[in-house]
C-alpha cells in the first residue's frame, strides 16, 4: 500500500513549503551482488523513507538499470521506466515554478498567459500542453519536470559536472504511475494502447489546467507526456515531461508515498569518471544532446577539463535557460 506522508495534501492556492535540499539513505551494491545497503534521511523529514542504491561501477549500474526495466510486471515489450539525472545528491527535484517561492501557485496562470501573448509567433500546437512544453523547453517556470526514456541521457546529467559530489539517477515506472490516474485519463490512455500521453491525447480529457487539477481532487496524480518535437534537442534527448494535478505537490512527496513505483541509484563521486568515459565513448555528449553552438561549447569546456568532468556549473548540467539559474545543483532539464 502507498505510504502516507505527513505533508499536507493538495490545497488550491496554497503553496506547500518543501525542504530545499534532499538527502537519501543509501544501499551498497558491488559486482556480483543483487542486494544493497540503502541510503536515506532528509532535511525537513518528509523523505525519510526514500532509498537509493549506491553503485560501485559502470557495470553494476548498467546491470541494475537493466534488471529494474525487466521487473515492472507489465505486458509491455519495452521498459516502462523514465529517467531523471542530477549531478548532486542534495538536489531537490522541485518544479521550476515552485522555485519561485512565495505563493507561486497563484503565478502559474499569469506566467502562461503572458508567455502565450509574447510568444505568439512560436505557436507550438493547439493545446495548453503544447504551450507548457514550449515554455519548459525555454526556461519558463512551470509545474513540469523533465525526464527521458534513455538512462544514458539521464546519466549524462548525473556525471557531466560536480566531479567531487555524489550524483543521482532516478527511474519511475510510468505505467505503474498511470494505473493510479483518474478514470477518464486512464481510459483514454488504454484506448490508445499508449504508455504515455501526447499533448493532444492529454487535452482530450484535460483541455486546461483547471480541469486537469479537478480530476485529481484531494489526491494528486502524476501524468507523463511526450512533448512535441520542438527541435533536435527534444528528439535527441528522447524527452518526456511530467505534471502533477496539484501545482504545489512535488516529486519527493510522490516518491515517498509510492515506494514500489520508482528506483534510485546513488552514483558516488569516485564512479562518475568511469561512467562519464563510457558515455563519451557512446557519443552521449553535450554536442549531441544540445545541438548548436551552446552544446558544442559546453562539450569542449568539459572535454578539456581535468578528468573530462567539468567543475562547478559547467559541462551541460542543465539544458534550459531557466534551469541554468540552478545549475549549481546539477539538475536535468530539456
Amino acid at each position: 500500500m502507498p505510504r502516507r506522508s505527513s505533508v499536507p495534501r493538495c490545497s488550491a492556492g496554497t503553496s506547500v513549503p518543501l525542504p530545499c535540499r534532499t538527502l537519501y539513505r543509501t544501499a551498497y551494491v558491488t559486482s556480483g551482488q543483487t542486494a544493497a545497503a540503502r541510503v536515506g534521511g532528509t532535511a525537513g523529514g518528509i523523505h525519510s523513507g526514500m532509498e537509493l542504491v549506491r553503485v560501485s561501477s559502470w557495470r553494476v549500474l548498467d546491470d541494475a538499470v537493466s534488471e529494474a526495466g525487466r521487473c515492472d510486471g507489465t505486458e509491455h515489450a519495452h521498459s516502462t521506466l523514465v529517467f531523471r539525472g542530477a549531478a548532486r545528491s542534495t538536489y531537490s527535484h522541485m518544479s521550476g515554478l515552485a522555485r519561485l517561492d512565495g505563493d507561486y501557485a497563484a503565478l502559474e496562470s499569469h506566467l502562461i498567459r503572458n508567455f502565450r501573448k509574447y510568444a505568439h509567433r512560436q505557436v507550438p500546437g493547439p493545446t495548453i500542453w503544447d504551450w507548457l512544453a514550449l515554455g519548459q523547453h525555454h526556461g519558463l517556470p512551470t509545474r513540469l519536470l523533465d525526464w527521458t526514456f534513455s538512462p544514458l541521457v539521464a546519466l549524462h546529467f548525473t556525471t557531466a559536472s560536480w566531479p567531487d559530489d555524489d550524483g543521482v539517477l532516478l527511474a519511475v515506472d510510468c505505467a505503474g504511475a498511470h494505473r493510479l490516474l483518474p478514470e477518464p485519463l486512464r481510459a483514454s490512455l488504454e484506448a490508445e494502447g499508449a504508455l504515455v500521453f501526447t499533448t493532444e491525447l492529454l487535452a482530450e480529457s484535460a483541455g486546461d489546467l483547471a480541469r486537469f487539477d479537478r480530476l485529481g481532487g484531494d489526491e494528486p496524480f502524476l501524468a507523463f507526456f511526450e512533448p512535441p518535437s520542438l527541435d533536435d534537442r527534444v528528439i535527441n534527448q528522447s524527452s518526456v515531461l511530467s505534471a502533477f494535478s496539484c501545482v504545489t505537490f512535488q516529486l519527493e512527496q510522490w516518491l515517498e508515498e509510492h515506494p514500489g513505483l520508482w528506483h534510485g541509484w546513488l552514483v558516488p563521486s569516485g564512479v562518475k569518471a568511469e561512467i562519464r568515459q563510457r558515455l563519451d565513448q557512446a557519443n552521449i555528449t553535450e554536442r549531441v544532446l544540445l545541438p548548436g553552438l551552446d552544446g558544442l561549447a559546453d562539450w569542449l569546456r568539459r572535454y578539456y577539463s581535468p578528468g573530462g568532468v567539468a567543475t562547478g556549473d559547467g559541462g551541460g548540467a542543465s539544458m534550459t535557460a531557466g534551469e541554468r539559474r540552478h545549475r549549481h545543483e546539477g539538475p536535468m532539464a530539456t
